[in-house]
């Protein structure tokens, strides 16, 4: 039976996919959202209760049609994943201001968009969760991270303003970052030197997120880092 209906924003093939299999092994029918159809196709088709919705969150409109037809397809979401990222390199003179403006709309306007479209349906239920990912530069701002790091400080300092709001009426809100590289492909290739334990497995973060969810309500955690046992930090 399932538990109800789970939206992952940012499926890629690394912790997106992973948080789409474990929340569908877990008895959600999960909405997929991200902007590569084909890739949603290609794991729609090896994941049972899991439906493919392209769409580029950035785009207001766009996204706002795409979490019409979840409701009107699957019901209203009782958790909800904020998976998707904007990010570029680059210190405060070389980063183009467009593209600045740009992640700040997939990390911190498209969270918002969703939790106002997600929200009342929880609140209505007396329950639910909300879950953005992150990852350390949403808490320190390095000289080549300036076309990242002050969109994903202000995604979590919005996620913590929606847990203040949303909490005591019994929606917990959480932000999980990731300090760590992410074992996918394209990671492997460019760290090849690098022993097994650098990494950090997308399935093992979709496992901390799923816990992040059910936790007890007498003890829900706002803020959860995690990284590999060998990570400097």
């Amino acid at each position: 039976m399932s538990k109800g209906v789970c939206i992952v924003t940012g499926v890629g093939p690394g912790t997106g996919a992973a948080l789409v299999r474990r929340f569908a092994e877990g008895g959600f029918k999960v909405a997929m959202l991200a902007r590569s159809a084909d890739r949603l196709t290609e794991l729609a088709a090896q994941t049972p209760n899991a439906r493919p919705y392209p769409c580029d969150v950035a785009d207001e409109a766009q996204l706002k049609t795409t979490l019409a037809r979840i409701a009107d397809d699957l019901g209203p979401a009782s958790v909800l994943i904020h998976n998707a990222v904007g990010g570029a390199f680059g210190d405060f003179m070389q980063i183009d201001p467009a593209v600045l403006e740009r992640n700040f709309k997939t990390n911190v306007m498209a969270l918002f968009h969703l939790a106002r479209a997600v929200a009342p349906a929880m609140i209505d239920a007396g329950q639910g969760a909300i879950i953005a990912t992150g990852n350390t530069s949403a808490y320190r701002g390095k000289a080549n991270f300036a076309g990242f790091a002050p969109t994903k400080a202000a995604q979590r300092i919005l996620a913590e303003s929606l847990a203040r709001s949303l909490g005591p009426k019994g929606i917990h809100v959480a932000y999980l970052a990731i300090d760590a590289v992410i074992d996918v492909p394209w990671t492997r290739k460019q760290y090849a030197d690098k022993p097994d334990d650098y990494f950090a497995k997308p399935a093992a973060i979709a496992n901390v997120a799923w816990d992040i969810a059910h936790q007890d309500r007498s003890t829900w955690a706002f803020d959860t880092v995690v990284r590999p046992f060998g990570e400097n930090w």
